[in-house]
């Protein structure tokens, strides 16, 4: 893999020949004669592998938001209460393993790989078996929730050591913040798709298997009767169920398989470049000091609570959202394809089309589709690296903070989702939610829809309220890009006498 080839010929001068440090010397002035000609740009194809990376993290997330819920609930058949207990507690360790991931980062010296690259290889395979297990309904008459809360927790641990390094490798695939931005767009994308892949793959796969209900015993007028199908009902659950969980265990090996193929094509496709400010010592850098400058930038902490609520609603429609398809709606066997639509935005196109003429309604449809996908994937992602040049203005001194802000990122708002999932499931048992039910009570239909409709609404909107009060326009933007251009320009500068100044001696 690349390196940064630029300061191991400056700290290792002294061991070259002449001619070498005569090239070298040379290759400086050239940068410091045309700053321009510095600026490799990205290829399409850069960008591309780049945003493939970005997929494993989006199809696995989905796929576990979306059918999770209802998976423990109506596949394995665990109460409610330590189903609340399996999301709280994993959405929760997700959010620590963040900011571990992020110190251990930061504590890793550069190889070979680069420094990100490997905890994204060797983290896969492992992250691959403990997502299958995750979908696997063991043979056990107790231990079932902690099955569960294992491999949940292992799985989270494994993809944050994917996701954290892959995100925070935006800062290390070029100097300039418009491929920066470039490769993010192409990123986002790229995860967006991902999203329905994941919805797609899991709700198809899924929902060809038609998984009977148990009738409520007080439909039945005779006892007996009552008894008899309720038996019935039991014997042909056994069998469909063994049909539903293969079901899941096949969605979970495609997953798997495609998450795999990402990381390969982004390990093949990408290359891990180092930043020439950081190239002055490869000391691990003090995480602790570093948190506690990270969290005094007020343009991260706005940033990070406008990420937290539209995030929080989007886990919160997600979460609950095929619950309320199946017993709110009735849709039982449709939830999948209506799942699929919404992540593919085809209620937005077909009212579009079918009311084209109404122009009002369509300056409505557009803006809300546009400011939802906005606000819930591009937008934050792509506010973040400006943030962190905007820090290394602030503070010069201090480098390599990276990980720490790309991890902190996450933290906040997966603890929160944590204890979101966590009430909501428990609101459902509170409410009387019944296992593998036909229907549910008048109360547990109510609850599903304050949790898909009023509670997200309410969370977006004061997310893009935060939104607004961030500092970082693009006035500000330009500057910060024209002073760290004119800082790296000086660094290469001191660099190039530092060279010179070795081939004297």
């Amino acid at each position: 893999m690349a390196k940064g080839r630029g300061a191991e010929s400056a700290s290792s001068t002294g061991l070259l020949q002449p001619s070498l440090l005569q090239q070298d010397e040379l290759r400086h002035a050239k940068v410091q004669g045309s700053p321009k000609e510095s600026k490799a740009k990205l290829s399409v194809c850069s960008k591309l592998c780049y945003a493939v990376g970005g997929a494993p993290y989006q199809i696995t997330g989905c796929a576990l938001g979306f059918f999770l819920q209802i998976y423990l609930l109506d596949v394995a058949q665990l109460d409610p209460f330590y189903a609340s207990i399996i999301l709280f507690v994993g959405r929760a360790w997700d959010a620590i393993t963040d900011p571990m991931v992020g110190f251990f980062i930061s504590k890793t010296p550069w190889s070979r790989l680069g420094r990100l690259m490997p905890w994204i290889i060797f983290s896969t395979p492992f992250a691959v078996i403990s997502y299958f297990l995750i979908w696997f309904v063991p043979d056990l008459s107790s231990g079932q929730v902690m099955w569960y809360l294992l491999f949940y927790c292992m799985f989270q641990t494994l993809v944050t050591c994917f996701h954290v390094p892959y995100s925070a490798l935006t800062m290390f695939i070029s100097r300039e913040q418009s491929e920066r931005d470039s490769a993010t767009a192409y990123r986002m994308t790229v995860e967006v798709l991902g999203t329905v892949l994941g919805t797609a793959i899991q709700g198809q796969i899924v929902g060809q298997v038609d998984t009977p209900c148990i009738q409520d015993s007080r439909l039945f007028g005779v006892t007996n009767s009552s008894v008899a199908m309720e038996e019935v009902n039991i014997t042909r659950d056994a069998g469909s169920l063994t049909d539903t969980r293969n079901a899941y265990m096949i969605a979970a090996g495609v997953i798997g398989g495609i998450y795999i193929l990402c990381a390969i094509v982004l390990f093949l496709g990408v290359r891990e470049k180092r930043d020439a400010s950081e190239l002055q010592s490869d000391e691990p850098i003090s995480f602790f000091r570093g948190l506690k400058l990270v969290m005094k930038h007020g343009a991260y902490i706005k940033l990070i609570a406008g990420f937290l609520f539209t995030s929080l609603a989007f886990m919160l429609l997600e979460g609950n959202f095929a619950l309320f398809c199946t017993y709110t709606l009735g849709f039982r066997n449709e939830f999948q394809n209506i799942l699929l639509a919404i992540m593919s935005a085809i209620p937005f196109l077909i009212m579009v089309v079918v009311l084209e003429s109404n122009l009002i309604v369509t300056y409505v449809v557009a803006i809300a589709a546009g400011i939802s996908v906005a606000a819930a994937f591009l937008l934050p992602w792509s506010m973040l690296p400006d943030v962190i040049d905007d820090f290394n203005l602030q503070h010069p001194d201090s480098r390599g903070h990276e990980a720490i802000f790309f991890s902190f990122y996450v933290f906040f708002t997966k603890f929160a989702s944590g204890v979101s999932l966590g009430i909501s499931t428990l609101s459902l048992d509170f409410a009387g939610y019944k296992t593998r039910g036909c229907s549910q009570p008048e109360e547990v239909k109510f609850t599903l829809k304050m949790l898909v409709s009023a509670a997200p609404v309410g969370l977006i909107l004061l997310g893009l309220l935060l939104f607004k009060l961030y500092p970082i326009d693009e006035d500000r933007r330009r500057e910060n890009k024209k002073a760290l251009q004119d800082l790296r320009e000086e660094e290469n500068s001191s660099d190039s006498d530092s060279t010179e100044l070795a081939s004297i001696v």
